[in-house]
Order: C-alpha cells, then sequence, then structure tokens
C-alpha cells in the first residue's frame, strides 16, 4: 500500500508535466516524507523489537544462544530421521537470523552504538558455531541417520540433501580427524581468518608517492596527504592517459608485508585442505559445484581462451587496422572496457532512467514474468536504519504475499560503496507455526540523492547494476524452500553466514548451501533484460516531458552492453585461471611470476614490471579458487537467454518454467539439474564454452575504434 502523503513531496516542476508514474515508480522518484507521528512506537530494526536501540542485540543474541542449546541438545537425542534434519535447520536457522541482521547493520548503521553492539553480536554467535563444528556428538547423531540405508530410503530428496549437505560441512571443518589433528585444523582455520582480515583489509588501502613525483597539473586527481599524493584505485573512469599511468602504477605498486601476507595463505589454505582429504584447497572449495572439480575447470577457461584467441586473430587478418592491442596497452588498465561503456554519454541516458522509471520497469517485468508486482509500504517507527530507506512487499497475484526488499539506494558516509544484496531472513517452512517463513533482504546501492528539482537518474551502468542486484533480490523471493539451509541465495557482498558447523575462514556470503557457480545465474540473466531494447522502451522515458527514449540510443545502449560484456568476459578469463592456480598445488614460485604467466596466456598482455595486481584481488577471500564462477554463471545465463527469451522476453510461460525449474528450489536441487530442466538437455563444456565465446560481438573491435573517434 503507498501512503500517498508522500507524494505531496513531488517537485513542482514534476506536477506541471503530463509525466505520471505507476505507484512504485512514484515512490522512488519522490522524496522520503519525513515521519509526522514522533510519538509513533518504535518497532526495532526489521521489526525486531529487541532492536529498538543497541542493547538490544545482546537481549536478541541470548535468546538465540539459549535457543540454539535446546536445539543441539534435540538433535543429539531424537532418534534418527527426519526430526534429526529439522533440528539441524532450526539451528541453521535461529543463528542466522541474529547473525546475519548483525552482520548487516555493523557495515550499514549510521549510528556507531548500533554498528558495535552488532558486530558483539557477530563475535558472539561465531565463537559459538566455532564450538559446534567440533561438536562430536552432534556430527554423531548426523552420521547415525546419513548411515543407515533404510532410514535414508525413507527421507524425501529435500531432507536427504539438506542431510548431505550438513554432513559435508562437518567434513570439511576437519571433525572426522582425530583429537591432534582436529587441533590443528582448529589452529588453521583461526590462523586463516586473521589472514584473510589482513588481506583484506590491506587490498582495500591506498599507497601513497611524494607530491613532486607526479607533475603538478595532476594532482588534482587525487587525494593529498600533506606532502604525499594519495592513490585509491585505478581511476579506470579517467579520459586522461597520464592520470591512469601513474594510477596503475602507483595502486598496484607491490606491497612487501601484504604479498608475505597472500603467499602465508595460499600455503595455509592449501595444508587445511590437506589435513582434510582433499588434493588442493581448490578440490575442497569445488566439491558439490557445477565445475565439481579443478580439471573441469581449467578445461572449460583454456578451450574458452583459445577459441576467443582464435577469433579475434581471424578479424585482425579481415581487419588490421582496426586490432585494438595499442588501445588497451594506451590504457594501462585492464578494466578499459569501462571506458567504452562511458562513450555511450551517460548523460544523455540518465533523464530517461530516473530511478522511478527503472522500478517501475522491474515491476512490469516481473509482472509479466511471473504474476509479482513490487508494492511500496511506509515503513514503521524504528524498522530503517535511515530515513531514505524504502520497503517493497513482493506480491504475487494468486499466492499473496511472497517476502519484503529493503531498498538502501542513496549514498551516505560510513556506507559501503558496494552494490549488494543482504539476506536478513531465509525462507523456511516453519513447523513450529505451520506457515511458511517470508524472506526478507536488502538491496544496497550508492546512488546520488535527488535534488529540489531532480529525482535520481540512473547511468545505463547504474540501471544494470539495480537490475543484476534485483536478480537476486528475487531468487530470494521466489524460492520456496522447506529448509531455510538451502533457501536461496544472495548477491555478491560477504556477510556473515552460520551453516551451523562450517564457519570456515572464508567470509561466506551465501545464506544456503547454493553452488557458487549458480549463484549469479538469476542477476547475469536480468542483465541480459536490462539491455533489451523491448524491455527498455517499456520503462525509459524522460522524468520531465515522459517522452520515450529515442530508438537510436536504445540501440546503441544495447550494442555497448554486447562489447562490454565481450571484452569483460575476456578478463574474467584470466582472472578464473590465476585464481585456480593460485589454489592448486604449490607452486614453488612467486604469486607476482604466476601472474605474469597466466596474464600473457590468457589475456594477450604483458606484465607491468613494478606492479603485483594480485595484491588488489580481494575476491580471493570470499572467491577462493571459485572466481571463475562468474563465468560458469555467465554461460548458463547466456544459454537460457538465447534459448528461452530471445524471442519474446516478457514470455509469461517462460517465465513461470524459470521460476519453477531454476528459482524455486534455492540450493535444494542439484545446480546441473536444475539448468537440465531449464534447458531441457544437459549442456556439455562445449556447450558453456560456445555460450561464452557467443558473448565476442562480431563487431567489438570496430564498435570501440568508433567510440574512439
Amino acid at each position: 500500500v503507498v501512503e500517498f502523503s508522500s507524494l505531496s513531496s513531488f517537485w513542482t516542476h514534476i506536477r506541471r508535466n503530463v509525466t505520471t508514474w505507476s505507484p512504485v515508480g512514484a515512490a522512488f522518484n519522490a522524496k522520503p516524507a519525513r515521519r509526522q507521528d514522533l510519538f509513533e512506537k518504535n518497532v526495532g530494526l526489521f521489526g525486531v523489537p529487541e532492536l529498538s536501540c543497541p542493547a538490544g542485540f545482546q537481549a536478541a543474541t541470548k535468546a538465540a544462544l539459549k535457543n540454539t542449546e535446546l536445539l543441539v541438545q534435540n538433535a543429539c537425542s531424537c532418534p534418527p530421521g527426519v526430526e534429526t534434519v529439522q533440528c539441524f535447520d532450526q539451528l541453521s536457522d535461529g543463528l542466522c537470523k541474529v547473525a546475519d541482521l548483525a552482520d548487516f547493520i555493523k557495515v550499514a548503521h549510521p549510528d556507531p552504538a548500533f554498528r558495535e553492539a552488532a558486530e558483539k553480536t557477530c563475535i558472539d554467535i561465531g565463537t559459538v558455531v566455532e564450538k559446534l563444528n567440533t561438536n562430536v556428538e552432534l556430527c554423531k547423531s548426523l552420521k547415525s541417520l546419513l548411515d543407515n540405508p533404510d532410514i535414508v530410503s525413507q527421507l524425501d530428496p529435500d531432507t536427504r540433501r539438506v542431510a548431505e549437505l550438513f554432513m559435508f560441512d562437518f567434513e570439511i571443518s576437519g571433525i572426522h580427524l582425530d583429537d591432534k589433528l582436529r587441533k590443528e585444523a582448529v589452529a588453521l582455520h583461526v590462523n586463516l581468518l586473521d589472514l584473510n582480515n589482513e588481506f583484506l583489509v590491506g587490498s582495500h588501502m591506498p599507497n601513497r608517492i611524494a607530491r613532486s613525483s607526479i607533475p603538478e597539473h595532476l594532482h588534482i586527481h587525487f587525494a593529498n596527504e600533506g606532502s604525499f599524493i594519495q592513490v585509491g584505485g585505478l581511476h579506470a573512469d579517467s579520459p586522461d592517459d597520464l592520470v591512469r599511468e601513474i594510477a596503475y602504477r602507483i595502486y598496484l605498486y607491490p606491497n612487501a608485508d601484504l604479498m608475505g601476507c597472500l603467499e602465508e595463505l595460499l600455503k595455509c589454505r592449501y595444508k587445511l585442505a590437506k589435513l582434510v582429504g582433499y588434493d588442493s584447497y581448490g578440490h575442497r572449495a569445488l566439491k558439490g559445484t557445477m565445475a565439481k572439480t579443478p580439471g573441469y575447470c581449467m578445461s572449460l577457461l583454456q578451450l574458452t581462451a583459445k577459441d576467443f584467441k582464435m577469433m579475434r586473430d581471424m578479424k585482425k587478418k579481415l581487419n588490421p587496422c582496426n586490432s585494438v592491442s595499442d588501445f588497451i596497452r594506451h590504457n594501462y588498465t585492464p578494466l578499459f572496457l569501462y571506458i567504452v561503456r562511458y562513450n555511450i554519454e551517460p548523460s544523455l541516458y540518465s533523464p530517461y532512467l530516473s530511478l522511478g522509471a527503472c522500478m517501475e520497469g522491474l515491476n512490469n517485468l516481473f509482472s509479466q514474468l511471473y504474476g509479482v508486482s513490487l508494492m511500496s509500504e511506509h515503513p514503521s517507527a524504528g524498522e530503517v536504519w535511515s530515513e531514505d530507506v524504502r520497503k517493497l512487499a513482493v506480491v504475487h497475484e494468486k499466492e499473496g504475499l511472497l517476502g519484503y526488499i529493503y531498498c538502501d539506494f542513496f549514498h551516505r558516509s560510513n556506507k559501503p560503496h558496494q552494490d549488494c544484496h543482504f539476506t536478513i531472513r531465509g525462507g523456511r517452512w516453519c513447523r513450529e507455526t505451520d506457515q511458511y517463513q517470508l524472506p526478507v533482504v536488502v538491496l544496497m546501492l550508492s546512488l546520488p540523492h535527488p535534488t529540489k528539482s531532480t529525482p535520481t537518474l540512473l547511468t545505463p551502468g547504474m540501471m544494470e547494476n539495480l537490475f543484476h542486484e534485483m536478480g537476486h533480490a528475487m531468487h530470494s523471493m521466489l524460492g520456496r524452500t522447506r529448509y531455510q539451509h538451502v533457501t536461496a541465495l544472495v548477491g555478491f557482498t560477504p556477510t556473515l553466514k552460520i551453516q551451523i558447523v562450517n564457519l570456515t575462514e572464508e567470509t561466506n556470503n551465501h545464506p544456503a548451501i547454493c553452488a557458487t557457480d549458480f549463484a549469479e545465474v538469476p542477476s547475469i540473466l536480468m542483465e541480459y533484460f536490462a539491455t533489451d531494447y523491448r524491455v527498455i522502451s517499456q520503462f525509459a522515458r524522460h522524468y520531465e516531458t515522459g517522452k520515450p527514449l529515442p530508438e537510436s540510443m536504445v540501440a546503441r545502449l544495447c550494442e555497448s552492453k554486447k562489447v562490454c560484456g565481450a571484452a569483460d568476459t575476456q578478463l574474467q578469463i584470466f582472472y578464473a585461471a590465476l585464481d585456480q592456480i593460485y589454489h592448486s598445488k604449490p607452486q614453488n614460485r612467486s604469486t607476482t611470476e604466476i601472474l605474469k604467466e597466466m596474464q600473457q596466456k590468457f589475456y594477450g598482455l604483458p606484465h607491468i614490471p613494478n606492479t603485483a595486481w594480485q595484491l588488489r584481488f580481494s575476491h580471493l577471500i570470499g572467491y577462493g579458487a571459485k572466481y571463475y564462477s562468474y563465468l560458469m554463471s555467465r554461460a548458463v545465463a547466456s544459454m537460457v537467454w538465447r534459448q528461452c527469451f530471445v524471442q519474446d522476453p516478457l514470455n509469461r510461460d517462460m517465465g513461470e518454467r524459470y521460476r519453477r525449474e531454476m528459482l524455486a528450489h534455492g540450493g535444494a536441487k542439484e545446480p546441473m539439474l536444475m539448468v537440465e530442466g531449464m534447458l531441457q538437455r544437459r549442456p556439455t563444456i562445449e556447450d558453456f564454452v560456445d555460450a561464452l565465446v557467443s558473448e565476442l560481438h562480431p563487431n567489438f573491435e570496430t564498435f570501440i575504434m568508433d567510440s574512439e573517434s
């Protein structure tokens, strides 16, 4: 239900125009209304009564841990069967509902007192999880179930899979080892937690150089620190060649301490993997994924890279003057594709891509594909952490309320500047209440605030990111799993996920055991919708006049997506190959030497001396040995798009099939079986390669040269 009183804050000039928006579009193009009733009862963050003040986190933690004790006792004492698995899932759900919420608040709440209280909750629950990791009796209760063929045969498929996933968590944590080796595994886990944190922090730290070392007229492009210039990024979007070169060489200059940290981290991961019975950390990380083994993963990367090179070589012979190699080297950064994207003049597109228009487009798309509507609700007092956070109820035309999405879209200080998706509460069937526990998620972006005369206007890149993150959110909303442990998965930004006995050294962002290489399929598929002319034409219209985006501009936007997608795919192949080699058996050479070889082999560009890009590769923490997942997900999304949606992106039958075969299961079904159900065939490695190579647009090089001119 829309609070129409909030619409009174519309800008005067908008009222004078003929532009009309749907309720959800109007809600996001209006400034948030200030709360009128100052005495309204504080319902607590996300409607959790205890969280009306920072001290409430302690009460919520205490209640969750007390409930944990009871559930552990039940799991260890009940006869082996369905009830055992239900106890495990309740245990996971109880811890996650507090830990995931706290993990979000500790990075998002503007009040330091709330952030500190949430941080303490994360630590307290993490300590309990470490004890569960080594609870032999808890493991035995699950093992006695899975070791009994008669009991296993009576389990339904979902219950059996969840039980097996919980056991997998135990095994990779070393629970099966004797006391001495188990203590060694715990020590490695603790060491890795410290190393991960050290590397993650260091990978984002700026480098600095004496101001006198660079031309004075370029100082304005960098942060000043006394007699030093601070370089905190690659400045890949700068039109100045020299600025990009300086940023590249300084930001990527090797740091000896961080280099040592990375080397030790990789050694420690390998030791842990060997200790718990795997050939390498890669083998441990890929178990349960679509790729399954590092060998399959490297074959996919090598075959794709080979086909990319062959196609590019053929084009160079046909169009030798259109080679982009000089252009790439001239920019000094592999992120040159963003320059290409900016050549479509974002400022010309932004007036047609107001936040309200984009949300209206998403609402229309979901309505046509799934029969789902996004309905703006006015949050209660204390429910949100910032006044500009919007709340959406996701409502199905027949099934009713599916869940809630909180939209934290606007920039503010002390807020992460990364577009991401957080799960606050996973969905599951509650036997206690005989009702479905509705999922609750947060989408976080860093969009500019509206002004007095203009709503928030998005660039094409921002619009695509919004669609991407909403793909994750709808995966959570449309999933209807029996168990919380396999509810739909979240997006990219790390959150603390308690998987009962799997508090690994990594910061796991998935609220379910859902294959990482399937995780990005729903979000990447949304990128195809975001740059399809039939979808764009439904919502892209000028915020003042209501005129639609001209067809020529729509075509250019769609073309740029294909070009950037091609360049991005080749870049990801290099990143993924590097990640795989780092997590294979010890190489007895430096990480920089490995980088140099992989960059030349998979990206075709020489390594720049005295740079160490791997020290900025922060994904090594959350996605160690799994960075290829982006490519695997892109390949699946490409196949689904081309086979099921390219002819008609608004086809309701295909939308229902997509929900039924892929979105509804979360992690309760083998990912390859979900893909097979959607495509009605089992894709081969050649199919995955073909899907990725198809991203190399025929006019790739010509487009770049045209854009430059």
